[in-house]
């Protein structure tokens, strides 16, 4: 395992116990980013970087009893906890890195990626890894629940042109690795970029 494996695991194993307690009201902003998704009911969608789960009941009322929900993530606690939480009832959980997904190539409908992008150890690689799942015409999220100036203060930072997150940084990566962006919204409640891989 790379020293950036380590180092997240880390971060979110120390995390994962009470990691819903800090953030307990962030379940309507994520359904609501869910349903920009459009999924339709027998779709086949994968939350990468699940964490504790939160997306998972919305992704599975999205795509309903018929449809595939998978939840990836690289720490264990995080998952133990999104068992803890019941949210295995509505997706299969997978200890996994989003670099190397045991996934079929193009077996996917959709990506859904909560607070992950911050997190790659190579963004552009494993943006391509999860362009790989997906089939032509399918669509990724890349969200957070708070916008990224609202996160940085949070975390005593500032905002810096260089941040992945930043649209003119975000679209050549995402344009460089299978995916066209096709919406962008950076405010206080909320950070969502929606891109559909190309051809």
């Amino acid at each position: 395992m790379s020293s950036d494996h380590t180092h997240v695991q880390e971060f979110f194993g120390a995390r994962a116990v009470d990691w819903d307690s800090r953030f307990p009201d962030d379940g309507p902003v994520y359904a609501a980013a869910v349903a920009e998704l459009g999924l339709r009911e027998g779709d086949r969608v994968l939350d990468a970087g699940c964490g504790t789960g939160r997306a998972l009941p919305p992704l599975r009322k999205a795509v309903g009893p018929s449809g595939l929900v998978l939840g990836a993530d690289l720490t264990p606690g995080m998952l133990q906890a999104a068992v803890e939480a019941g949210r295995h009832r509505d997706g299969r959980l997978l200890l996994t890195d989003v670099a190397a997904l045991p996934l079929r190539s193009r077996s996917l409908d959709a990506v859904f990626a909560a607070g992950l992008i911050a997190h790659l150890a190579d963004p552009a690689g494993n943006l391509r890894e999860l362009a790989r799942v997906v089939r032509p015409g399918g669509v990724l999220a890349l969200f957070h629940p708070i916008g990224r100036a609202a996160l940085a203060a949070r975390q005593g930072r500032r905002v810096t042109p260089d941040d992945l997150r930043a649209e003119p940084s975000l679209r050549p990566l995402l344009a460089g690795s299978g995916w066209r962006l096709t919406s962008y919204s950076d405010d206080d409640g909320r950070f969502l970029a929606l891109a559909v891989r190309g051809a």
